[in-house]
């Protein structure tokens, strides 16, 4: 077997894409998108219909509601070809705000209805800052599943499991990031690949936890910057990755073995964490802190620049 069907073996294989028509090659369960990749799929010339679609079932409406029925859009697409569960995330301009994420989750989840698209095959995806993960313990309430993404920390993690969010994504690259660029010229590439990787031992770290404890939420990790990160991983709940490194692994033979697994007897759930804790956690994280901050902007960037082909198809 390729090193893909190796993986399968361990994980659940997730793509991570905007572009459907990528993933009947790679036969993944599930498909994440955020707003980086949809505004990347959808400056293609063959996804442009599915803009100039959504602009004209939508006249007069302004270019955010247009780009919550283009997410949709795009969800429901990838919905036919994967057999399991689409992410579609919601505005990151409301990460700091639990009750407008919660009414923007209702709507999305209302659009993916009125689309034949049933509750269970959608997470909704909501950055890790304190409101966004009380904004997911609302939904999961309400029968509506999460996945909570831009997660970068053990305490992030705790928080999300208190809250009883159904998926919660690691960002292993974007942590492997951060550490070599405060290394600099002392990074030393092979001493920090593979099980020294600091993104792949704070997933370890999360992974461990959780299964020690007993909890629920499935560990979804994410962010890969190459397939040794992954190969790390075997054995991770579900693993998100790119239509590149799935072509990588589908063309490898590097042998996959199960890296994480649940050990020893359940331990009691720990104490719930208080936003306090949480707060002083991520102060004292420069790196989570940073990374949470500046995944935030760059998908409110793009968010914005999406909306701006909207208006311009609008004007069209």
């Amino acid at each position: 077997m390729n090193s893909l069907d190796q993986l399968r073996q361990h994980t659940t294989v997730v793509a991570d894409t905007g572009d459907f028509d990528q993933l009947a090659q790679f036969r993944p369960q599930d498909a994440t998108t955020n707003p980086s990749l949809v505004l990347k799929a959808v400056q293609q010339p063959r996804y442009r219909a599915l803009l100039e679609q959504a602009v004209a079932a939508h006249p007069g409406a302004g270019a955010g509601t247009v780009a919550e029925h283009l997410l949709v859009a795009f969800g429901v697409e990838i919905l036919k070809v994967v057999p399991g569960r689409v992410s579609t995330e919601i505005d990151p301009r409301l990460s700091h705000d639990a009750a407008a994420s919660v009414a923007t989750a209702k709507r999305i989840i209302e659009l993916y209805a009125a689309a034949g698209v049933p509750r269970a095959r959608v997470l909704i995806k909501l950055a890790s800052t304190w409101a966004g993960i009380q904004a997911a313990r609302e939904l999961e309430q309400q029968g509506i599943h999460t996945n909570l993404t831009l997660l970068f920390c053990l305490a992030q993690a705790k928080a999300c499991a208190d809250a009883g969010v159904k998926l919660i994504s690691p960002f292993v690259g974007r942590i492997y990031d951060w550490f070599k660029k405060a290394a600099g010229p002392s990074w030393d590439e092979a001493a920090m690949a593979g099980p020294n990787d600091p993104g792949v031992r704070s997933v370890v770290e999360i992974y461990n936890h959780y299964k020690r404890h007993g909890i629920a939420t499935e560990v979804m990790a994410a962010s890969f910057r190459n397939t040794g990160q992954i190969i790390a991983l075997a054995g991770c709940d579900l693993m998100t990755i790119s239509p590149s490194l799935l072509a990588e692994l589908a063309q490898a033979g590097t042998p996959v073995d199960r890296r994480l697994a649940a050990e020893g007897p359940v331990r009691p759930a720990p104490t719930p964490m208080t936003e306090a804790e949480f707060s002083a956690a991520l102060a004292a994280d420069p790196m989570a802190r940073e990374k949470l901050t500046e995944g935030i902007a760059q998908f409110v960037t793009d968010t914005e620049t999406l909306e701006q082909l909207i208006r311009a198809q609008q004007q069209a």
